[in-house]
């Protein structure tokens, strides 16, 4: 693969001055922006991120205390690049690719300034099968062959990026990611491809065409899929205080969403919630195949300890990756926790390089930085003569200082998102998981999907989704009546409303992500769910007409087994609907006062 840049052309300077993560150095004159750079003679990774003149201002992503003036810098003449192909799966990186396995066998566990280890094994050897035979033409994105990655991933291994020609040669057999599988004779002349290529990380890979968003990723957490839906190729934020279950939405999402590949990038989260991650990622079985989860997952750990200019490295890291497995046409979930802290990195080398800065600091440009990365997902038509759809959905989890979220970081990823989360303390603290408050957050997709989801589950979903919503709003008005002048001022039918609506509350959005039923809830049983709790509202709003006393309406025995339809395994769930549908109307025939003669 060939990269941009001036490989040749070595450009060597010496440090003027070391500002933290930011290096100053003269000489650089043969230099490009966003150049990959050796500083001093430990050789630390750095990457140019401003030039003037001869003058490169380096972002450092190693520790540089004891680096001082005088010490060479050398530039290597392409920008940051990370190795795409076989070994990725399963991997743990850091957040600039490189592997955390491997470092630890050089470094052992104090993690050592310098290491330089390649982001792929080059010992390993993948069994290739090709799909193209000599004498065929292929065009850039086209699939040469296959490499069983692992038991679930059968890595596409594609014709490089700006390569069109004939085949001239293709071989089979076991091949390491540096050796030659085939030669592509171009107008430029023979072309070398390996099962690895380079791609500039802050570069989006290219596509034919961007797909409108109008599928759901179903992920099977009801208050997501039901009112607050993300589609296949959109993107979501998920802020909220420390304690309100980040975390616990983005294991759920990584673990059912519909998603052929997950990408998991810890932003400088603390060490121990990201140990959490490297723990239970391999022991969490993948419900569609049996096997462990890491056998889809990429994790790219980049924890709040280490080098802060390195976080910035790690969104795009990330994105890069999971931009070449929808290339092969995968459905990819990217879980970016927390792009709050990617932010702080933003600012950090901000005020290093003297910026003037914008609100609380932050840069100026924080906003146009998150757009570029957030509008990298999508549901798109990949390159190729095959027309292969691919699909990469974004969740970012913003971590704003004690949960306000008219932060700047906040608010800008609200400017760009079409999905937006809001995770409330007070339902945390009440055991109210997922802890997305129904009030406040909203998905945009939601009309464009509509057809989707009356189409595909029932035609009166969307009816039923709206109703449910409604009920919602009308139960924090009447609580506000409530608190000022007591449930005794309700009327009947207002005291329905609200059980009602605390029947959608604690039965059909909360959900107990330990259960191994409740945990997933497949579209038909959401349904069912969303039209036992309007039946039993509309029947009990008949009764109350008819004389019904809302005592007994609201203690109605079926309102339990309503509650616990959740739990019903899904093989049965129909027949138990019409169960209770029996016994509801039973129960509320029974509380209707029989007429004296």
């Amino acid at each position: 693969m060939v990269i941009e840049g001036n490989a040749n052309k070595v450009s060597k300077g010496i440090i003027k001055k070391v500002a933290g993560p930011l290096v100053i150095a003269e000489g650089m004159r043969d230099a490009n922006m966003f150049d990959v750079v050796r500083v001093s003679d430990q050789r630390l990774i750095g990457e140019i991120i401003e030039m003037h003149g001869d003058r490169a201002s380096i972002q450092v992503y190693e520790e540089t205390s004891g680096l001082g003036p005088g010490e060479p810098v050398e530039s290597t003449g392409v920008p940051m690049s990370v190795e795409l192909g076989p070994g990725l799966i399963g991997s743990i990186f850091d957040g600039i690719q490189r592997p955390l396995d491997d470092i630890m066998k050089v470094s052992g566990n104090n993690l050592k300034r310098g290491v330089e280890v390649p982001s792929l094994k080059r010992d390993l050897k993948w069994d290739f099968k090709p799909k193209k035979a000599v004498g065929d033409t292929v065009v850039e994105g086209d699939v040469l062959g296959t490499v069983a990655e692992t038991d679930i991933v059968t890595q596409k291994i594609m014709v490089p990026y700006g390569i069109n020609g004939k085949i001239k040669s293709i071989n089979s057999g076991s091949f390491t990611v540096e050796d030659v599988i085939a030669v592509v004779e171009t107008e430029t002349g023979d072309k070398e491809i390996t099962l690895m290529q380079k791609w500039p990380v802050r570069r989006g890979r290219p596509y034919k065409e961007k797909l409108s968003p109008d599928m759901p990723l179903v992920t099977g957490q009801r208050v997501i899929d039901t009112m607050f839906p993300i589609a296949k190729g959109g993107v979501a934020a998920v802020p909220g205080p420390f304690g309100s279950g980040k975390t616990v939405v983005q294991h759920q999402l990584a673990k059912w969403a519909e998603a052929d590949i997950v990408v998991y990038i810890g932003c400088g989260e603390r060490g121990n919630e990201m140990t959490d991650v490297l723990n239970e990622f391999p022991e969490l079985i993948d419900p569609k195949t049996g096997k462990s989860l890491m056998e889809r997952t990429v994790l790219i750990a980049n924890t709040s300890d280490m080098p802060v200019a390195a976080r910035e490295a790690s969104i795009y890291t990330g994105i890069t990756i999971a931009e070449y497995f929808r290339d092969m046409g995968y459905s990819v979930a990217l879980m970016a926790d927390s792009t709050s802290r990617w932010a702080e990195a933003l600012r950090e080398m901000s005020g290093r390089l003297e910026e003037m800065p914008g609100e609380e600091g932050y840069p100026a440009y924080l906003g146009s930085r998150l757009a570029q990365f957030y509008e990298r997902a999508g549901r798109v038509i990949t390159l190729g003569s095959e027309n292969t759809e691919g699909a990469l959905s974004v969740i970012g989890a913003v971590s704003p200082p004690g949960g306000d979220i008219s932060e700047p970081v906040s608010q800008a990823t609200l400017r760009i998102v079409k999905v937006f989360w809001g995770l409330d303390s007070g339902l945390a603290y009440k055991r109210h998981f997922p802890a997305i408050n129904w009030l406040t957050s909203y998905s945009l997709y939601t009309d464009t999907m509509a057809d989707w989801f009356n189409s595909t589950v029932d035609e009166s979903w969307m009816e039923l989704r709206h109703n449910i919503m409604r009920m919602l709003q009308d139960e924090a008005e009447l609580e506000e009546i409530v608190k000022l002048v007591g449930m005794d001022a309700l009327s009947a039918g207002d005291r329905l409303k609200l059980e009602a609506a605390r029947s959608i509350r604690e039965d059909f959005l909360h959900q107990d992500a330990f259960h191994e039923i409740d945990t997933y809830t497949p579209l038909h049983k959401q349904f069912l769910m969303m039209k036992l709790v309007m039946a039993y509202y509309n029947s009990s709003l008949e009764a109350l007409e008819k004389g019904a006393d809302i005592e007994k309406i609201v203690s109605l025995k079926s309102r339990e087994r309503i509650g616990r339809f959740k739990y019903t395994e899904t093989a049965k769930v129909d027949e138990e609907y019409k169960n209770i549908l029996t016994d509801l109307a039973s129960d509320i025939e029974n509380a209707i006062p029989k007429e004296e003669y």
